[in-house]
């Protein structure tokens, strides 16, 4: 990593804890306050979360963990709700590097797509239907919803990435720092009672 990228880094990082923003964007927005020209090589999505972890531990180590604890216990609700789906959770509440600006991904593998959302819909749950890049760089489609989180008194996103029943196998390979992706409720449960 070129002296750029590693302030790149370090100013992403900065953004994913305080402002919630994902790595494409806060590494671009990086590069842009950096006044760094357009081209710049970016760091990879590995080397900003390292950074992420270490601004967690000097800026956030004495509130973050309470905030982990709290969108793992929101994320398991939505989980068990949506049991029938076989949801696995992903992102910064899986590898546990959330804060309060964190959003919560869940993988939801189904037979039949529209099956989730007219589970939602039976529910009485309003959520926005959208396309997002998926696990293997695909679009997919999402359906996103605001949350209440008691332990924040207030909204959090929670996004169900809808992929085909199949797919399942596929998403538990280990990441390239050789970590378990994405776990299922009791994956879940297992982190949250440690």
């Amino acid at each position: 990593m070129n002296a750029h990228q590693h302030e790149i880094a370090i100013t992403a990082a900065r953004m994913v804890v305080e402002e919630g923003l994902d790595f494409g964007s806060a590494k671009r927005r990086a590069a842009k306050q950096l006044g760094l020209p357009p081209r710049t090589a970016l760091p990879d999505n590995e080397q900003v979360e390292r950074e992420v972890e270490d601004y967690i531990a000097i800026f956030c180590a004495d509130t973050q963990p309470a905030e982990l604890h709290a969108l793992r216990t929101l994320a398991l609700q939505w989980m068990e709700r949506l049991n029938r789906f076989h949801p696995h959770i992903g992102g910064a509440v899986w590898h546990g590097t959330a804060t309060q600006h964190s959003d919560i991904y869940l993988q939801l593998f189904c037979d039949d797509p529209k099956s989730a959302e007219l589970a939602l819909i039976n529910q009485n749950i309003t959520f926005e239907p959208r396309h997002v890049t998926g696990l293997h760089g695909e679009k997919v489609d999402a359906l996103s919803i605001h949350a209440f989180c008691t332990a924040f008194n207030g909204y959090i996103g929670v996004h169900l990435l809808i992929y085909d029943l199949d797919d399942v196998r596929g998403a538990l390979k280990p990441d390239a720092r050789g970590r378990k992706p994405r776990g299922n409720i009791d994956d879940l449960r297992q982190r949250l009672a440690t």
